[in-house]
């Protein structure tokens, strides 16, 4: 069986639940605990030599790193339900969507970033907040002013059913409010973001519903 490494809270584990689950794949979860620095410990080293979260362990025992790659990979080996349109066109879209979030907002809010800024830099918790609020409202601005031009108001990101843009939009907003960044104003995404979550894909997916959570 598939082995998914990760932790209940991070972003990109988060994004590999939700694809797994929307094509009904059965795997193994295997936390990962990131507060006690488990991804720095030799045996996942051995796994992922990059220390960060997820990895996939497929049935033959490769491994395969980052968030992204994996996704692909997925829609790549279990085509159905597709997680990416057939057109070139919006496929690079849909790409560039998943990247804004992914590359652009997502490793500005990690925490080994984090860390880096109060422990390093001696950011207080104010300076961190604004930090966070800056590059996530930022980033998530971005993505409903990219959904607004399109001048279509679909159900998800690009389209009538979920894919990759959805995947990586529903765990970034899920940050977005645990970091109390305010994101009220951005419609279409708040109104994504409530029909992907009433999807059980999306709801399986939530990181309060994982073997490892937390407070």
């Amino acid at each position: 069986m598939m082995r998914l490494l990760g932790y209940f809270r991070s972003s990109s584990s988060y994004r590999c639940r939700i694809a797994l689950n929307l094509k009904e794949i059965s795997y193994e979860a295997v936390p990962v605990n990131l507060r006690n620095g488990a991804q720095h410990g030799a045996a996942y080293h051995e796994v992922n030599p990059q220390g960060l979260v997820p990895a996939v362990v497929a049935d033959d025992g490769t491994a395969l790193h980052q968030s992204l790659a994996i996704l692909e990979w997925l829609d790549e080996t279990h085509p159905r339900p597709a997680l990416l349109p057939d057109d070139p066109l919006e496929r690079a879209k849909v790409r560039a969507f998943a990247q804004v979030i992914a590359c652009e907002i997502h490793p500005l809010q990690n925490l080994r970033v984090l860390r880096h800024l109060s422990d390093q830099l001696g950011a207080d918790e104010g300076k961190v907040r604004d930090w966070l609020c800056r590059w996530i409202g930022e980033g998530l601005a971005v993505c409903e002013e990219t959904l607004a031009r399109r001048g279509e108001r679909a159900k998800f990101c690009f389209g009538d059913t979920p894919g990759l843009a959805d995947v990586c939009l529903v765990p970034q907003m899920f940050s977005a409010a645990r970091f109390g960044v305010d994101i009220s104003r951005l419609s279409r995404l708040n109104e994504i973001h409530q029909r992907c979550e009433a999807l059980p894909a999306f709801a399986a997916a939530h990181p309060a519903r994982q073997p490892d959570y937390e407070e």
